[in-house]
């Protein structure tokens, strides 16, 4: 069996701040998390890094959501507390 899953993204930014969030929609549950990247202001304009950054750190909390309803359903199925 093949599924092929989407991972929604949108980004937004300004000068400064470039801020990302992500959603996922898996089988039932839906799943939503937000990076952030702050540009140091003496540091040179290059946006592919804030976004880089920014998108990152939302997939890691996209993982971390996912994971731990994942964790919550096993626990469910053996019958732990």
């Amino acid at each position: 069996m093949k599924k092929d899953i989407t991972i929604a993204v949108h980004i937004e930014e300004d000068e400064a701040t470039t801020t990302v969030h992500t959603v996922l929609d898996l089988m039932g549950d839906h799943f939503e998390a937000r990076g952030r990247a702050k540009r140091n202001p003496g540091d040179q304009a290059m946006p592919v890094i804030g976004e880089e950054l920014a998108l990152a750190r939302a997939l890691n909390g996209l993982q971390t959501k996912v994971m731990e309803a994942a964790q919550t359903k096993i626990g469910e199925f053996l019958g732990e507390d």
